[in-house]
């Protein structure tokens, strides 16, 4: 019961990676708002994981949005204790002929959705001298990936924003660390092509895939306080492939 009287709010905690941070940070005692485009959802995602999750709908490209979701999470329960960045989609595409909408759409979602939501959730986190956040990048962001350029970019985005930022806000007790997943079994992973999916397997020298609780580990550990000195990270999770 690491997280007892927390309040985490998971972004794109409806499916893979963000709904097993969920579930591992309600299993140990936090109160845990995940949050989804589509409000439906996210309400049932929340009511098969229990009575310590709470759905809300959110689009994290939305400044408006993020700040009206923040707002809501303070005023019932008296703010956040630790924000986990995860909500990203990928698009998979050759950059000659990328459409502008597909680039704009993956950063925007992967790497200013994460800015509106830290702005948002550290002016309190600021007050209180106290939180968590946690950013969700990935392998590909350090090692590159043929097709992905705007997926690459906007993951090794985030870890240029949250080592910037960690320095921000080191003197005020909030940590900013970054999981770097390798390939995960997600539905979302399920879509890139079977060729390249071929490839990254053959480059995990532990030879599988990672499952998505084993990035909530992760996550989990540096939300933690066996994380409190430990800021700016980059934490690999991804079964060698980035050796």
């Amino acid at each position: 019961m690491r997280f007892e009287n927390k309040v985490v709010l998971v972004t794109g905690g409806t499916r893979g990676i963000g709904r097993a941070c969920a579930e591992r940070f309600a299993r140990e005692g936090a109160l845990v708002v995940l949050c989804g485009r589509d409000a439906a959802t996210a309400a049932r995602v929340a009511l098969e994981i229990g009575p310590n999750a709470e759905g809300a709908a959110c689009d994290v490209t939305d400044s408006a949005s993020v700040d009206t979701l923040v707002a809501a999470v303070e005023a019932k329960h008296g703010g956040i204790d630790v924000l986990v960045n995860n909500a990203g989609i990928e698009k998979n595409g050759l950059l000659a002929r990328m459409k502008d909408a597909d680039w704009d759409s993956v950063m925007r979602t992967n790497m200013t959705g994460a800015f509106h939501c830290c702005r948002a959730a550290a002016r309190a986190m600021l007050r209180k001298r106290s939180g968590r956040i946690i950013n969700i990048s990935s392998v590909l962001g350090l090692r590159g990936q043929a097709g992905q350029t705007h997926y690459c970019a906007s993951k090794a985005a985030i870890i240029g924003f949250s080592k910037a930022y960690a320095r921000e806000v080191a003197s005020r007790n909030i940590t900013v660390n970054v999981v770097a997943p390798g390939y995960t079994v997600t539905d979302m992973t399920a879509s890139i092509p079977g060729a390249m999916r071929e490839d990254l397997l053959k480059a995990i020298p532990l030879g599988r895939g990672a499952e998505s609780e084993e990035i909530a580990a992760a996550v989990a550990f540096f939300a933690s306080d066996d994380a409190a000195y430990i800021t700016g990270a980059v934490l690999c999770v991804d079964g060698g492939l980035a050796m």
